[in-house]
């Protein structure tokens, strides 16, 4: 007996030494949590606001932009990861004033369930343009819209009712926006019987105004730091916004 064991000890060592040198090969291969494996480049944001988009269903509402939507989602991150938003933020708000102010050209995306909560009409400042918006400005008394990534805040009572605070975050584009009463609040010019009437929805003083029906209910879904994004393409906004760098 004790001569076989002898005879076995050899084999068994080699064994066990094999399987030891392999299972450390394997605890030294990469995490599966590893920084290197779930850092977000710039090709897997696009590639992840690409399939975020195709999750959305617009049947019954205006169609938003892909390009638009890309812009927003990557500043949306951006945002996140600088600590702007807070971590559970999963809402995108999307203003796309490069269309006609008769279109539907506000969006509330839940991110999270891939799907559009609202779809809205919005006005642009009365200096910014009729119909359409052309010229945006981030100075006091300017009448004007301006452009880029805000950060809602809280809500209050004011002149025009139920209104939302906004954090202009582009500095040069929007980040006077507190200072100059930039919010989003309700009124009666944002309806298709103004646009029966008019062929356009009246203009504010530079606020992303909606339907009053629409004011409490989109004011509350987005308030308390969520994403708001005012689009037009301005290749001097595009280029500059540090928020849709890679």
């Amino acid at each position: 007996m004790i001569r076989s064991l002898l005879f076995l000890m050899p084999f068994i060592f080699f064994a066990t030494s094999f399987y030891t040198f392999e299972s450390s090969a394997i605890n030294k291969q990469e995490p599966k949590n590893s920084t290197v494996q779930t850092k977000v480049t710039p090709e897997r944001r696009l590639t992840n606001a690409e399939s975020l988009y195709q999750t959305l269903d617009f049947s019954g509402f205006n169609v938003l932009n892909s390009d638009v939507f890309y812009k927003a989602y990557q500043g949306f991150e951006n945002l996140k990861t600088a600590g702007k938003l807070n971590d559970e933020s999963h809402l995108l708000t999307i203003c796309d004033f490069s269309l006609s102010s008769t279109k539907k050209r506000l969006w509330v995306i839940d991110l999270n369930e891939g799907k559009i909560v609202f779809n809205s009409l919005v006005a642009h400042g009365k200096n910014t343009g009729d119909e359409f918006a052309v010229k945006f400005s981030n100075k006091d008394s300017s009448l004007q819209s301006s452009l880029g990534f805000f950060v809602t805040e809280t809500t209050y009572i004011g002149s025009n009712g139920y209104s939302l605070k906004l954090e202009g975050v582009d500095e040069g584009f929007n980040d006077a926006a507190l200072r100059r009463s930039i919010v989003m609040h309700g009124a009666d010019y944002v309806s298709e019987n103004f646009i029966k009437a008019q062929n356009r929805i009246g203009r504010s003083w530079g606020c992303p105004a909606v339907p009053r029906e629409l004011a409490a209910p989109i004011i509350n879904t987005i308030k308390g730091k969520n994403c708001l994004f005012i689009y037009y393409p301005d290749e001097q906004y595009l280029a500059t916004s540090k928020w849709l760098k890679g």
